[in-house]
């Protein structure tokens, strides 16, 4: 932040005035007073000087005659204030001939932010030099700090909107470089993991992250931090890190002093640190702006942290529900494949079972609908329920109708699409129940393969399901249930991708673990829901 003192700072200043003498005077008096001067003796001059400066180099401040002998000082002065480059430089206008009201109300309304008429006393110059400078500094100042406070701001959303540790890693990097136009470095540990990984740019180049061993983050987080939680901001020669990091990357921006920033939102938690090039970090707006930044990363960490547990908590619930193995029935061959979709965060309510019965093979995959912890919970007690009835001897349509009224008293409001398939190998038939699932194919001999596409509402609405299909099946016959986070994606049309993994399953091996390894290598790579893919084959001989 700016002190009183530095509005009293020298600065560089433009004279503009035709007459030798008189800008003689004015550039001593301002000399005297510690400032450095560049002189022009007419409008153009002044403005070349102004076009061809670099933009560290330009002027803080111009004196002008309105009196020149090619433009007025008030053109020169409308020019500068319709520059963007110096639109904020302030101008004083100075004149012995135009002193009348009429002549310093239009220099001050064409822009000039004072107006002296001579003769002038060099105090009331020297003083309205300083009060215009002051200006033009806070002002300077004021903008340059909103600038930055937006790029906090949307370095901070990017932060907050990383899916990943390495993600917010990035953009906590892209962050800080762009915050202090300067090479950064953060060192984050990956959640559920010892993993310590090390996160940099420099140059404008996109970050690059490698592993670092484990012990530097805690070492870097004693070194300001401590035990403690919070934010702080410390100095770290840069032969600490050329001496934990021997063999670290070529172009890591750690050459010499550091300053380091280490921040936690919770105790025995791993912080996260992010390193500087000492010269970038040097004002109290600087450490300002370091540690919210470093406080909002912490923040974001640990949100992912805390998700991430909770995530690997909720999968292993789901998990848990399912069926611990496929069970062996004379004359049939299951397989099944199961991928939660973790990758995208989401905890669904995909289920199947599988289990032999008096009747047959009894097969059955479900999706609840909804993804959250709540969703797998009804999941498990559908799950559960499906066996029951199943076991006790229900037909399919049955089965389907008594989960129906479980919904309806347990969990009302919930709702769900199962497909249940009861596959009788000894008199080669299948007897399919379709609550609103997606139809079951049925892959007979090479070159037949066909979706039972009859079906009833889904379960949960308390509407009757209709009488289940029964359709023969030749020896050798493959069914295939799968739910819709194998098939669908966003902007498809459904039936079209019935009809490509129809045609996939034709292509595909016949023994169903490699009918099921087929069709996710197909499919699987681009979804983001779960996936069930269970198939069992028929063979009586």
């Amino acid at each position: 932040m700016s002190t009183p003192e530095a509005a009293e700072t020298p600065a560089v200043l433009l004279v503009v005035e035709d007459n030798p003498a008189n800008r003689y005077v004015l550039c001593s008096w301002l000399r005297r007073a510690g400032h450095t001067v560049i002189e022009a003796a007419d409008g153009g001059q002044a403005l070349a000087l102004l076009d061809a400066a670099d933009p560290a180099d330009l002027p803080e401040l111009a004196v002008i005659d309105v009196r020149l002998p090619d433009i007025s000082g008030y053109e020169v002065c409308e020019h500068i204030k319709a520059a963007p480059a110096t639109a904020a430089m302030p101008v004083i206008h100075v004149s012995a001939t135009a002193i009348a009201t009429g002549d310093r109300t239009q220099g001050l309304f064409r822009g000039a932010d004072a107006y002296l008429t001579e003769p002038i006393a060099p105090s009331e110059l020297l003083a309205t030099v300083t009060a215009a400078l002051r200006y033009g500094r806070a002002r300077a100042q004021a903008e340059r700090l909103a600038e930055r406070l937006t790029t906090l701001n949307r370095a901070t959303l990017e932060v907050y909107g990383a899916a990943d540790s390495e993600g917010l890693a990035e953009a906590a990097v892209r962050g800080a470089a762009a915050l202090f136009r300067s090479g950064a470095v953060v060192l984050t540990q990956v959640p559920q993991t010892d993993s310590v990984r090390l996160t940099y740019a420099a140059g404008g180049r996109a970050p690059v992250s490698c592993p670092v061993p484990g012990g530097l983050l805690p070492e870097l987080t004693r070194i300001g931090l401590g035990s403690r939680t919070g934010v702080e901001i410390s100095r770290v020669p840069g032969s600490l890190w050329r001496e934990r990091l021997p063999d670290g990357p070529a172009d890591l921006p750690l050459d010499g002093d550091t300053v380091l920033v280490a921040a936690r939102t919770k105790r025995d938690r791993p912080a996260v640190c992010v390193a500087l090039d000492a010269g970038a970090v040097q004002s109290d707006e600087d450490r300002m702006l370091l540690t919210q930044f470093a406080q909002a990363c912490a923040l974001a960490l640990e949100a992912l942290r805390s998700y991430s547990e909770e995530h690997t908590l909720a999968l292993t619930l789901q998990r848990s529900f399912l069926p611990v193995r496929l069970p062996q029935l004379p004359g049939i061959e299951p397989a099944v494949r199961y991928v939660p979709a973790s990758t995208q965060n989401r905890v669904g309510g995909d289920f199947y079972e599988a289990l032999a019965t008096a009747d047959g093979f009894l097969v059955a995959v479900g999706d609840i609908v909804g993804h959250s912890l709540q969703a797998a919970v009804v999941m498990g007690e559908l799950r559960h329920a499906l066996r029951a009835y199943a076991v006790e001897g229900h037909d399919p349509r049955t089965v389907l109708e008594r989960l129906d009224a479980l919904l309806l008293q347990e969990w009302p409001g919930w709702t769900a699409t199962v497909c249940v398939v009861l596959v009788a190998p000894y008199n080669a038939s299948v007897t399919i129940a379709n609550a609103g699932h997606l139809p079951p194919l049925l892959l007979g001999p090479p070159g037949e393969a066909a979706f039972a596409e009859e079906h009833g509402p889904l379960i949960g609405i308390g509407r009757p399901q209709p009488p289940a299909t029964v359709r023969e099946i030749a020896d050798g016959t493959r069914v295939l249930l799968v739910t819709d986070g194998l098939i669908e994606t966003r902007n498809s049309d459904i039936t079209d991708r019935l009809q490509a993994l129809r045609s996939a399953a034709m292509a595909a091996p016949e023994a169903p673990d490699a009918l099921c390894e087929a069709l996710l290598a197909a499919f699987g790579a681009e979804q983001d829901d779960d996936i069930v893919l269970l198939a069992a084959r028929v063979n009586r001989r």
